[in-house]
């Protein structure tokens, strides 16, 4: 039995979670919203999470009901993120592991969102569509690695959803990509939009770029543009986001369909903040229904980035046998999902 406490602020959101072999112990967090029309920068987001981290720690200690003694490991997000808010995480993993003489191990993000989705739901071996503001990957699990087979080119599907809640000044709190699936449950008028799927990848930017025009015509700069304006009909914000989640999604629809044919697979499992979308986890689930498959998604308590999923990952890889010199504690803003041996996992 292996006891881990788990320490996740690779974003805007800084969680620690503590977990118990597979029980769920403490799952505190924060979120740093800022202004409706602004995004959250590195360096106010690391001041956010120093303010908040020592607070967590000790509510999820109290939350669990634990010592500092009874825990055998402390685990980190190592990457990918933002650095500074990383490194605030990292400092304090590297501070408790040396005071409280326990374990250090640096955890891929990613992995962690993976790990605790197949616990949460028990879906054994299905394809995986991660979705967030930063990833967008569907992935399959061979040979101890979890295999990228599609991704984002550019944007990430929850950049392009916050990016464009920005654009209409949508609030940011909770998030604006809850806010844009509140406002589009207000319309079923569908704008046809730039549909971007390159084999096993999808494009977000040009989606963005066209939505943006139609949203704020009056900054259009060319003529051909300023012509074209005279014939657009006006559109509501609610006609604008409804458009955009059935555009995007029936992309990642569509990619997600063509792993689960390729690896013979009749499970999915969706992960990653964009995952809480209920209108995604219904067109997806119309798709797995129609191929005799099932779904497997979480709500926002562990699909939205939080330390418990590291705590779970980083307990795992402990289990297994995996250690990690204190040398090699740092942080990487780049660090792939397919990086990473999957020591725990001998399927």
């Amino acid at each position: 039995m292996v006891c881990a406490l788990g320490i996740e602020g690779s974003a805007n959101k800084i969680g620690i979670g503590i977990i118990k072999d597979g029980e769920v112990l403490a799952n505190v967090r924060r979120t740093y919203i800022t202004p409706p029309g602004e995004g959250f920068l590195p360096k106010e987001t690391a001041k956010h999470h120093r303010e908040a981290i020592l607070g967590l720690v000790q509510s999820s200690l109290k939350e669990a009901k634990l010592q500092p003694a009874d825990l055998d490991v402390i685990c980190y997000t190592k990457g990918p993120g933002m650095a500074p808010p990383l490194l605030v995480g990292a400092i304090v993993a590297r501070t408790l592991s040396l005071l409280w003489a326990k374990p250090l191990l640096g955890v891929n993000h990613c992995i962690g969102h993976i790990e605790m989705g197949r616990l949460i739901t028990g879906a054994q071996n299905p394809i995986v569509l991660y979705v967030s503001g930063g990833n967008t990957q569907v992935i399959a699990y061979s040979n101890q690695r979890y295999r990228i087979f599609g991704e984002t080119i550019d944007i990430a599907v929850g950049n392009c959803l916050d990016r464009f809640a920005r654009i209409i000044k949508l609030s940011n709190d909770p998030s604006p990509g809850y806010n844009i699936e509140q406002l589009a449950k207000k319309s079923n008028r569908y704008i046809k939009l730039p549909y971007v799927v390159k084999g096993m990848d999808v494009s977000f930017s040009g989606i963005l770029s066209y939505i943006e025009d139609l949203a704020e015509p009056g900054k259009r700069q060319n003529k051909r543009k300023r012509q074209q304006e005279e014939e657009v009909t006006d559109y509501s914000q609610a006609d604008l986001c409804y458009s955009l989640q059935e555009t995007i999604f029936a992309m990642l629809v569509e990619i997600t369909e063509r792993a689960m044919a390729h690896c013979g697979s009749n499970e999915v499992l969706i992960v990653g903040g964009v995952g809480c979308n209920e209108r995604l986890q219904e067109m997806m689930r119309i798709m797995c229904e129609e191929r005799g498959g099932k779904l497997f998604a979480t709500d926002e308590r562990y699909c939205i980035d939080n330390g418990l999923m590291i705590a779970h990952a980083g307990a795992e890889m402990f289990r297994s046998g995996t250690r990690m010199p204190l040398e090699e504690a740092f942080v990487t803003q780049r660090f792939r999902t397919d990086e990473v041996l999957v020591s725990w996992r001998q399927d």
